[in-house]
């Protein structure tokens, strides 16, 4: 007697290995100390957003407490997230 063994496809290989390499994100925190004026700035700086795109950003950390600002590689995030950082931000990347 032989056994039923489910086979896997290389497609499927590859989709599970695309599924593994799971975006980080980069989130800001709501803090009393920066102005709106500056957090805009360096999310425009580092984080290549538009000036709407980081005033929306803003405001979602202002009445939310936190918002995601990016989403990409490990690689990529950290030097955007020491620089939001040496700038006075709240950011971790998660």
């Amino acid at each position: 007697m032989s056994k039923n063994v489910p086979s896997i496809s290389p497609k499927e290989i590859i989709e599970l290995d695309v599924l593994e390499e799971r975006e980080h994100e980069l989130i800001l925190y709501n803090d009393d100390i920066n102005t709106f004026e500056h957090v805009i700035e360096c999310l425009v700086k580092y984080c290549d957003h538009t000036f709407i795109q980081a005033e929306q950003c803003a405001y979602i950390v202002h009445f939310s407490g936190k918002c995601t600002v990016k989403s990409g590689s490990i690689e990529d995030l950290t030097p955007r997230c020491s620089a939001l950082l040496e700038s006075g931000l709240s950011a971790e990347i998660v």
